[in-house]
């Protein structure tokens, strides 16, 4: 698939088929992840691959009762590393660059899913201090998005747009 009609096809999938994801396909999203690139080559993230059926529950009770999250047979747990990035970028790292960083990993993710004929949906809607408690992380780590991956069983209709006109404007 040519990859402009990819970005025009990806979806937010909320409902999943039972069902695992064969290994290399985990192994190409992994690599979509960490060839994105990143502020100063820092890699001021870090990504938790979930399969753990408790552990989905308590994530999607965390994202506010987003209960779909449960039922994918992946959830990715997409981390920045602010003190990483601020080593180098001060408050600017902190506060902007390592998000931006994950974000993008994220994006190549999605992508790669989609490529692949897996639906995702980007998760910003949870309690941050109460994800970081239940993947135990590390106190550097801040949680940024939470990503349920697995094959759609239902693709949502395609989503209305503004158009280029709209949203680009040209500065000559």
């Amino acid at each position: 698939m040519d990859q402009l009609e990819n970005i025009k096809s990806r979806r937010s999938v909320r409902d999943f088929k039972k069902g695992e994801i064969p290994e290399e396909i985990i192994e190409k999203l992994k690599q979509a992840l960490i060839w994105a690139p990143s502020a100063g080559n820092l890699q001021s993230r870090k990504f938790y691959f979930v399969y753990n059926d408790k552990i989905k529950k308590e994530l999607a009770n965390a994202a506010l009762g987003q209960m779909f999250v449960k039922e994918a047979p992946l959830v990715i747990a997409a981390c920045a590393d602010p003190e990483k990035s601020a080593s180098k970028y001060g408050e600017r790292g902190r506060n902007l660059y390592c998000i931006c960083d994950t974000a993008i990993s994220i994006q190549n993710l999605m992508l790669q899913a989609a490529s692949e004929g897996l639906g995702t949906c980007w998760v910003g809607a949870f309690d941050e201090k109460r994800v970081a408690k239940i993947l135990n992380l590390q106190k550097d780590l801040r949680p940024i998005a939470i990503v349920p991956i697995g094959y759609p069983s239902v693709i949502p209709e395609k989503p209305e747009r503004f158009t280029v006109n709209e949203i680009i404007g040209e500065i000559n």
